[in-house]
């Protein structure tokens, strides 16, 4: 099993930046993606950002050019760095990896942590 720790959440004014990240534990060696998702308030959850072993990350239309991920794979943390922050990205963002146990597939969820852009 990997778990999930999120944290850099936070309250920023619009125009400002927040990186969170999000550490990993357990069985880290069988991620194969790797994502940010987002639940803005009254919403459904949608993909923010995601990236496969050894792919080019994709970005929601939304956020090209203002976010961005990355991985350290010697410290089993991903990060998510947003600029250019916008009343719209008020959201709690989940971190979310997926990896095989043999040939099945599970996924995690970080706890989530909010991220509040007051318009």
């Amino acid at each position: 099993q990997v778990q999930l720790v999120e944290s850099g959440g936070g309250l920023v004014q619009a125009w400002g930046s927040l990186r969170l990240a999000c550490a990993a534990s357990g069985s880290t060696f069988s991620i194969n993606t790797m994502g940010w998702y987002r639940q803005p308030p009254g919403k459904k959850r949608e993909l923010v950002a995601a990236i496969s072993s050894g792919g080019s990350p994709d970005y929601a239309d939304t956020v090209k050019g203002r976010f961005t991920i990355s991985i350290d794979n010697a410290k089993n943390t991903m990060y998510l760095q947003m600029n250019s922050l916008n009343p719209e990205d008020t959201a709690v963002y989940y971190c979310n990896v997926g990896y095989l146990v043999g040939l099945r597939r599970y996924a995690s969820w970080g706890q989530g942590t909010q991220v509040t852009v007051p318009s």
